[in-house]
């Protein structure tokens, strides 16, 4: 959601600024502007990319603006160290149970794999190749974004010098001359905008979400391999506490005495 809020205050900041400056908000009310920009936009990243890419761009911007829940570091590590617990007591196939709630993916593959019987080193391989090519897909996407903000500031430049041309045609009605500069300014606004208030921050969102579930991933790995090699559950849990910043290691830790006191009542 801080991403919709930071759209919403780019906005607001630049509409009261332009009110500041004496520019009334109507000169934003042109649509060959719009046009040029956005369309231009959509456009060039067509021309750019694949269309089973480019088609992706509405499910990506949903994960940049609105970021579906995820597991944090605090719940995966719990949940490796209960399973940790329970193929200590009851063997690796009692781990069935946790494969068939697992709402992740990625999390019930790697149990599944355990499950089976898999070698150890065969588990490692297929979930770091799967990693790696979630990293791919990632990659192109905010890819994707950092391409428009590149391609938008100089559609603006275009839009300008459109608007400059249509001053020029029109130079004998003085009406139509200020509106074509106006509307040339106000492509070159849209184009700026859109780059370096829209598209480039998506992308470098993108590109920190991909980043965080990449490290959530490799925590899950770490722990499985270890769950696969009957490692204590305690050495697991302080093995895994690495991967979390201080203040997280101390919501783990405060929410880890509550499980126990509940098992000891």
């Amino acid at each position: 959601m801080s991403s919709l809020f930071g759209i919403l205050i780019a906005v607001v900041v630049i509409g009261v600024g332009m009110v500041l400056k004496g520019t009334p908000l109507s000169a934003l009310n042109n649509a060959a502007a719009f046009l040029i920009i956005f369309g231009g936009t959509v456009a060039t990243i067509m021309i750019a990319f694949p269309f089973s890419e480019f088609k992706k761009i509405p499910k990506l911007l949903k994960i940049a603006l609105l970021q579906t829940k995820a597991p944090t570091k605090v719940e995966q590590i719990a949940i490796l160290v209960r399973c940790a617990e329970i193929a200590k007591k009851e063997g690796l196939l009692a781990l069935e149970d946790i494969a068939l709630e697992a709402k992740d993916p990625f999390f019930k593959k790697g149990l599944e794999l355990i499950i089976d019987g898999n070698d150890g080193e065969f588990i490692e391989e297929v979930l770091l190749d799967e990693v790696d090519a979630m990293g791919q897909r990632h990659k192109v996407g905010a890819h994707i974004f950092t391409q428009a903000g590149t391609y938008a500031p100089t559609l603006g430049v275009l839009g300008a010098v459109i608007g400059l041309v249509s001053a020029l045609v029109n130079l004998n009605d003085i009406e139509k001359i200020g509106h074509s500069i106006s509307a040339a300014f106000i492509a070159t606004l849209l184009g700026i905008f859109s780059g370096y208030v829209l598209w480039h921050p998506i992308a470098n969102k993108l590109k920190r979400l991909s980043k965080r579930e990449q490290e959530l991933k490799l925590l899950t790995i770490e722990g499985l391999l270890a769950v696969y090699k009957g490692v204590i559950p305690k050495m697991l849990e302080t093995k895994l506490m690495v991967y979390l910043p201080p203040k997280e290691r101390v919501k783990y830790e405060m929410t880890s005495k509550e499980r126990a006191n509940e098992k000891v009542a």
